[in-house]
């Protein structure tokens, strides 16, 4: 992976950190999952390569046609403050990307950039779901460990197995599916897509 498409992604994946609309966020993770199906095509010299980029991107188009889907189904009617401020947010996605990257030993993928993009994805996936009260929000910070992760798994010396690219695809598809229904439920329930309401249940 070139250091140009890594940066690519990371900015993309800070623009989910401070985005304020969630079709824009959507719009953010599908380029991101797109680029990494393209990357794969491009980079691919086989069959193998071929089925693995067209299963990312079947991934990527799937998502956002349901979160977009999502987005009509649960409109706020005011938007879902985060407790942190945009800047303050990426702040700590950006000082957590650089703390796995200094502190991690390396992990063995083809180059510097690839390791760095994927520990800075995953970061920003973490820093997205912890500091986000909207659900939606969250549900797309497991896409982006999921963006971090896929972009590990293209990178392997070697090429990893297409089973095992494919099952990769297959899990972390239904667990944002499986959250996305959870935001969903809990917008019909409470009226608001917001994690903070949570609080108000009881045993």
């Amino acid at each position: 992976m070139s250091g140009g498409l890594g940066w690519t992604l990371v900015v993309l994946g800070i623009g989910v950190v401070v985005a304020r609309r969630r079709s824009v966020a959507v719009g953010l993770v599908t380029a991101q999952a797109l680029l990494l199906a393209g990357a794969a095509l491009s980079e691919g010299s086989s069959g193998h390569d071929a089925v693995a980029a067209a299963a990312l991107a079947l991934r990527g188009i799937a998502l956002a046609a349901f979160f977009l889907l999502l987005v009509r189904r649960t409109r706020e009617t005011r938007p879902v403050r985060a407790g942190v401020a945009p800047l303050a947010r990426a702040g700590a996605a950006v000082g957590l990307a650089l703390s796995l990257v200094w502190l991690i030993p390396d992990i063995g993928l083809d180059t510097d950039a690839a390791e760095r993009a994927a520990l800075s994805l995953v970061a920003i996936g973490l820093v997205t779901a912890a500091t986000r009260r909207a659900t939606l929000f969250q549900v797309l910070g497991i896409v982006l460990v999921e963006n971090g992760l896929a972009v590990a798994a293209l990178s392997l010396p070697g090429g990893s197995s297409l089973a095992i690219e494919i099952g990769i695809t297959i899990d972390l598809l239904l667990i944002a599916l499986v959250a996305g229904v959870f935001h969903d439920r809990i917008f019909a329930e409470f009226g608001a897509g917001d994690s903070a309401v949570l609080g108000s249940l009881r045993d």
